[in-house]
C-alpha cells in the first residue's frame, strides 16, 4: 500500500501545480506563456518516465 500512497501524494502535487500554472499563466504575456509551456511539456514528459520506473520497481 505504501506505493498507492506515493503514486497519491505525487498525483496532488501534479493537480498543485498545474492549478498554480494556470492562475500564473493568467498573469503572462505571450512569449513567456510559450516558453512555460514548452518547459511543462518537457517536465510532463520527464515525469512519466520516472512513474514508469517507479511502476516497473515495485512490480
Amino acid at each position: 500500500m505504501k506505493a498507492m500512497t506515493i503514486v497519491k501524494g505525487m498525483a496532488v502535487g501534479v493537480v498543485t501545480g498545474v492549478a498554480a500554472g494556470l492562475v500564473g499563466s493568467k498573469m503572462m504575456d505571450k512569449s513567456t506563456k510559450k516558453m512555460m509551456k514548452k518547459k511543462a511539456g518537457k517536465a510532463l514528459k520527464s515525469m512519466s518516465g520516472m512513474l514508469d520506473t517507479a511502476q516497473y520497481m515495485f512490480k
